[in-house]
Parts: structure tokens; sequence; C-alpha cells
């Protein structure tokens, strides 16, 4: 078990945190790990009184396997670089956030790193080793999971969706709801995991009963993604139908999924990939999105429901920045930090 996971330690973050006299920062509050076995350390948040832990994975297989771009192994650095040096007051209570650490994901990397993906052959083995990693997650989320505790994953692709509802549908020994923030559906044919279809492969396996996906762009997904979506009476609401044509509000959109979310009687996890948000360095890097503050509003919103058990935020990849690797990591830390804090203080009922 300990081979999945390298667990966050005081020596392991300290050089994210600038420390202030007279201030305490998210950083210098937050649990840490002090056993060395996932059990024992969950056991020891739960005890502790955490109700969130947050999950790196540091990857970007995902997204290259599916013919993307990489970067998003950095995400979960530039997270952490903004969130721990958040201050620590009446607007949070940090003392109920776990830090676990991050997934270990070097050896499938480097395995990865020289694969020509034009070869089919060579295609399929990254695929295959998006299906290793897949076990990783599975296996740390549902333990997770099963102690009634929410992750917060952050960095990867957004392939991991997969291992995030498999894990929790197991935990719950149930199928999962999602809704999804996100230009494109990741509903792809089942043709070996990538970051493309990590819902559709979830819901083939009955680890996802219901699903929405908001924000979709209307000539960002194939005809096959949306009849497969029909298919399985999944609702979408699109980009075009919010923000071109306006035949609704983000807001209205928000409630449809609302309404949906609360008569499936099932957990439901967040999904957002930050490709969704206009210039935010992503895989799939755009200017037409939404802005960070509706993708906020989204995951505050969501969070409400009682039945909201997880929070994913996908594809940050700082080195997509076009003013590079600076400018990237310093966008997705703020981005990935005030998403993470909009779900917390919703579910602390913070302003209520």
């Amino acid at each position: 078990m300990t081979t999945l996971l390298h667990f966050a330690s005081l020596n392991s973050i300290s050089h994210f945190i600038s420390n202030r006299l007279g201030e305490t920062k998210i950083g210098q509050q937050i649990l840490l790990p002090k056993a060395s076995e996932l059990n024992a350390v969950l056991d020891d948040f739960k005890a502790l009184g955490a109700k969130f832990v947050l999950l790196g994975i540091p990857e970007d297989i995902g997204p290259r396997a599916n013919l993307g771009r990489g970067g998003s192994t950095d995400g979960w650095n530039a997270f952490l670089s903004r969130f721990l040096n958040l201050q620590q007051n009446a607007f949070i209570r940090s003392e109920e956030i776990g830090l676990l650490g991050h997934i270990i994901t070097d050896d499938l990397q480097q395995q990865s790193a020289d694969l020509d993906l034009t070869n089919e052959d060579e295609l399929a083995t990254i695929r295959d080793l998006v299906s290793k990693l897949d076990e990783r997650v599975t296996t740390v989320i549902k333990a997770i999971g099963e102690r009634g505790l929410m992750p917060i994953v952050i960095g990867g692709g957004h392939n991991n969706a997969y291992g995030i509802l498999r894990g929790m549908s197991e935990a719950n020994n149930k199928p999962m709801a999602a809704i999804n923030l996100d230009p494109h559906t990741d509903f792809r044919n089942l043709e070996g995991r990538h970051s493309g279809n990590g819902f559709s492969y979830a819901a083939s396996e009955n680890y996802l009963s219901h699903y929405f996906s908001l924000g979709m762009h209307e000539l960002k997904n194939s005809a096959a993604n949306i009849k497969s979506l029909n298919q399985h009476h999944f609702p979408y609401v699109s980009y075009q139908q919010i923000y071109v044509r306006r035949e609704m509000t983000f807001a209205q959109a928000i409630d449809d999924a609302l309404c949906y979310l609360r008569d499936c009687h099932a957990p439901v996890g967040i999904e957002l990939d930050v490709d969704a948000i206009s210039f935010m360095p992503a895989s799939a890097y755009t200017n037409v999105g939404v802005e960070l503050t509706d993708a906020q509003f989204y995951v505050h919103s969501i969070a409400q429901l009682p039945q909201a058990s997880y929070l994913h935020l996908a594809e940050g990849a700082p080195c997509q920045h076009p003013a590079g690797m600076e400018a990237g990591t310093s966008d997705v830390g703020q981005g990935t930090a005030a998403l993470v804090c909009s779900f917390i203080q919703s579910k602390q009922d913070i302003g209520e």
C-alpha cells in the first residue's frame, strides 16, 4: 500500500509556505500524515476531525494517450504553492483538512516518455499505462471514501475521473452521480483508457449511473459522443445555450443540474476540467470559456448538495501558459486554490 503514495510531510511542504510574523497560514494548520501506511494515516485524520483529504496526481499520460498535450504533471505543485499560503482565519477551518500527498506516477511517466504515439502499438502501450494508474487511483480513493472523508483531487488528466468514480462507488457500494463543467463530455469510445473516456468507461462498468455535462461545446464533441450520452439518457447544457444563444443563464443551468442530481439519490462527484476556464493554462488551453468566478460559483452551488462527496480539478498544465512556466504556475495555482476553497467553504457553511 505504501508504494502507491508519496505522503506529505512538513519537510515536503515547508518550501511552499512564506512565514510572516503574526499570521497563520493554512499550510501551518493543515493535518499531515504521521503514519507511513494509508489506512493508518486516514484513520488518524478521521480521529482528529478531518472531513477533507487533499490528494495530488502528478501525471500527463492520460492527456497524451488521448493525443493531447502534456504538462498536467505540474498542476499539483502549482496548487500547493498557492493554497498552503492562504490565511488561516474564521473563514476556513483548516484543521478539518488532511493533506495526504500524491500518488506515485514516476514509473508510469518514465515508461511513457519515449513512446511514438503515431504508432498503434505504442499508443496501446500508453493506454495500458493509464489503466495501471486507474488501479492506483481506485485503491486510494476507495480507502478515503470508506471512512466518509471527502477527496479533493488535484492534477493530472481527466482520465482520473474513472478511478475516482470507481473508488467512491466501491466505497459506497452503489453507482455514483457526477456533474462535469467541461467543454468536452469525455464520453469517447471504449478504445483503451485515456483522458477523453473516463466517464464512458465508468458508465459502462456501472460505477456511474447519472451524469450531467455542463458547458459542453457543441462543436468540440463528436456525433458519436453526443449519441452515446443520449443513449444513456445523460443530460447536458451547452456553452452555446448559455453564452451564445442566451437561452438560459449560467445560474439557471446550474439549477437544472441541481434538480437532476437531487432526484438521482446517489453520491455526487463534482468534476471540473480547468480547460473550461478562459485563459487557464491547461492541456487544452482556451480563450473561449467560462470565467473563473463562474467556475467558483459552480463548485460552491453543487457542493451545497448534502450528497456532494468529492471535488476533482483536472488538466491544469502550467507549461501551457503563453508567457511561460512561472506565469502558468501562478495562474493554475491561484485558480485551483480558489476552486478548492469554494468547495471547502461551501461544505463548512462559511457565510451561510
